[in-house]
């Protein structure tokens, strides 16, 4: 039986979706951080619960809502796509991916505030874990690199719809593989810095964790090119990435 093509979201909605999901993306991180944080005083059990917590409601959120909008929640994997997929059908063009960066921020800060609140905690408090250290620095943009290089890699290879899982479980092995955790997100980073708990990151070390992100999004770009050419997608999934 052929498949009948799904009619693509107008903009607003793909704008929803991705406010949305980075909202309900920044709520699991910070919320599941919050409560790790609260029932174990071992710093490797908090950071075991916040992984598995954040890589599988990364996995939910991108099957939910990537058929929507193509599930980025990241701005890195919004810039990413629109560089890798310029000059195709139906590719993200500059409004629209600035509307999905606005978006995505907007959604970040919204789903920190609402972690905060929900543990009863002030909402707005700006987080004190420093995060500057040149090795963080250079763990933020190896752990941007990959996402990037993954996500470009699924649509090269035409398994665009292994992206869920893929991208899941890759933010869960860089949350340890990487020594700054992995935010690998810059909407998320700035979301994070409106914590004052287990995940956050004081607000002076945003601009260093961001350029780091940016120079990651970068290489990954980079290094799709190199293994995989600039060859056009395949498969029917191609909009869903993660």
């Amino acid at each position: 039986m052929r498949r009948t093509p799904i009619a693509l979201p107008g903009l607003s909605r793909r704008v929803a979706a991705e406010l949305v999901g980075t909202a309900a993306l920044v709520t699991v991180i910070v919320g599941s951080g919050i409560r790790a944080e609260a029932l174990s005083p071992d710093v490797g059990v908090s950071l075991l619960a916040n992984s598995l917590a954040s890589a599988i409601g990364l996995g939910i959120l991108i099957a939910l809502l990537g058929p929507l909008s193509g599930g980025h929640f990241n701005p890195a994997v919004t810039l990413c796509e629109w560089w890798a997929r310029r000059g195709e059908e139906n590719a993200p063009g500059v409004r629209e991916a600035a509307a999905y960066c606005a978006a995505q921020l907007v959604g970040a800060v919204a789903g920190a505030l609402l972690a905060e609140t929900m543990f009863g905690r002030a909402p707005g408090t700006w987080s004190t874990q420093v995060r500057s250290d040149p090795h963080l620095l250079i763990g933020e943009t190896v752990a941007t690199a990959g996402l990037v290089l993954l996500v470009l890699g699924l649509r090269r290879i035409g398994r665009p719809a292994l992206a869920p899982v893929a991208v899941a479980a890759y933010i869960a092995a860089a949350i340890w593989f990487t020594s700054s955790g992995s935010f690998a997100n810059p909407a998320a980073t700035v979301g994070r810095a409106l914590s004052d708990s287990f995940t956050g990151i004081a607000p002076g070390s945003l601009p260093g964790f961001v350029a780091a992100q940016l120079l990651g999004t970068v290489l990954g770009i980079a290094l799709a090119a190199l293994l995989y050419g600039g060859g056009e997608p395949n498969g029917p999934d191609s909009r869903r990435t993660g």
